[in-house]
């Protein structure tokens, strides 16, 4: 089973919705039982909330739910246990970086990477384009799963 984390800066937007982006694609694949699928912060400032109204708003216009999704914090000893960590943005790479202090086996990368892109994913807290932000994590989703079934 591979292990995979998403990160983002609070828990309450982008990283649910790629924890629950991803979850509703290997799901429709049958292919749940190869993954398993979590996210989380870098910071504390929302540990314990539920997904932002309008992040969860934009999963349900989807069909996917995030019911019971709280903010948790990114640990030291999550290195050890997952496979693979993705970071929304470059803020969340040099975040995460500093909490497991090194990336031996270069398990650390960006989600948009698997999109072919070099670039971040905006965060629509601050932004307020939920579209955007679900469209490109569902491109970086799309590219990750089909490099992680090849």
């Amino acid at each position: 089973m591979t292990k995979i984390m998403f990160i983002c800066h609070g828990n309450i937007c982008r990283s649910p919705m790629g924890e629950f982006i991803l979850k509703d694609l290997t799901m429709k694949r049958g292919l749940s039982d190869r993954f398993y699928i979590a996210s989380c912060a870098t910071s504390t400032e929302e540990i314990g909330n539920p997904v932002y109204p309008p992040a969860r708003e934009k999963l349900a216009q989807h069909g996917i739910s995030c019911q019971r999704k709280r903010a948790v914090q990114l640990k030291r000893s999550d290195y050890s246990e997952y496979d693979l960590f993705l970071c929304m943005d470059r803020y969340n790479l040099r975040n995460a970086l500093r909490i497991f202090g090194e990336d031996p086996n270069k398990k650390v990368r960006m989600l948009m990477d698997y999109a072919g892109r070099d670039a971040d994913v905006d965060d629509p807290w601050y932004s307020g384009n939920f579209d955007q932000a679900f469209d490109d994590i569902k491109e970086g989703c799309l590219g990750l799963l089909e490099a992680l079934i090849q």
